[in-house]
């Protein structure tokens, strides 16, 4: 427990979106290091993280049963949506069961924390797109929902307070400064405090690919999230901070800049 967190008595995970790149080995992983080792390796740093790979593919069963068993009795995981079910909203039954069949063995273990729905910068607020986040906060069931936007509209107070009443989570994000995108404000809180950092590369940002997360944060930069990170971790005890700038391993080294930052190193 950090000495700026230890006295509001909050939960504190800090860990990165997605574990699993080639490019991490050197700057966190030891030289040769296969992927199927990536996660042991990863579990003896940090004690949760984002599963990104599932937005892209809905994995089997067994492999999620490898996941949960390469960590400790501890460990707490966060994994995204299919992007059937936020992109392009449109994910059939047979989706919905594969999935929530891919869950079991992170819920059998009680390793699973949370979903993170990710939505686009296309994805813009009106009545029908918010009861389509509220109805998919409900097929999630007992499994809170984590709900991030990528469009600033979606920050009115209205909307927030009524996501928020819904019991999902509200996913405060660090982005480039660039028109639309949303503010780097404090929002959520329940059923935890999340923040995610995805760096502020404006040059490469709307470009896409890996190189928008090309970046690395100051401890200037960090330190100025630790108010707003205590203020939301206080309002549920439990607090996930994210960092999905992956290129390069600029993630991991944040993450753990972070960690040190919070015991005062």
């Amino acid at each position: 427990m950090s000495a700026e967190t230890e006295y509001r008595k909050i939960e504190l995970l800090i860990g990165t979106s997605g574990y699993s790149f080639p490019d991490w080995v050197g700057p966190f992983y030891p030289p040769d290091t296969p992927k199927g080792k990536m996660l042991d390796f990863y579990s003896k740093s940090f004690s949760t993280v984002e599963v990104n790979s599932t937005y892209y593919r809905i994995m089997h069963p067994k492999v999620s049963w490898n996941m949960v068993n390469k960590t400790h009795d501890d460990f707490q995981f966060i994994v995204k949506l299919h992007s059937s079910m936020t992109h392009s909203r449109d994910a059939s039954p047979v989706q919905w069961d594969q999935y929530s069949r891919m869950l079991e063995p992170f819920t059998d273990k009680k390793k699973l924390k949370g979903l993170l729905a990710q939505f686009p910068y296309s994805f813009k607020p009106s009545e029908s797109s918010v009861c389509y986040v509220e109805e998919l906060n409900r097929k999630t069931g007992e499994v809170p929902l984590a709900v991030e936007f990528r469009y600033d509209e979606w920050y009115r107070r209205d909307i927030l307070e009524r996501l928020k009443d819904s019991g999902m989570g509200l996913v405060s994000v660090d982005l480039p400064r660039l028109p639309h995108l949303p503010p780097p404000v404090s929002i959520g809180g329940k059923p935890f405090g999340y923040v995610r950092f995805h760096g502020r590369n404006t040059r490469e940002w709307w470009k896409g690919g890996p190189l928008r997360y090309d970046y690395t944060y100051s401890d200037e930069e960090l330190r100025a999230w630790i108010p707003a990170i205590n203020r939301l971790g206080a309002e549920s005890g439990k607090m996930f901070v994210m960092f999905n700038n992956c290129h390069f391993g600029q993630a991991v080294q944040n993450a753990i800049r972070m960690k040190e930052l919070f015991t005062g190193e």
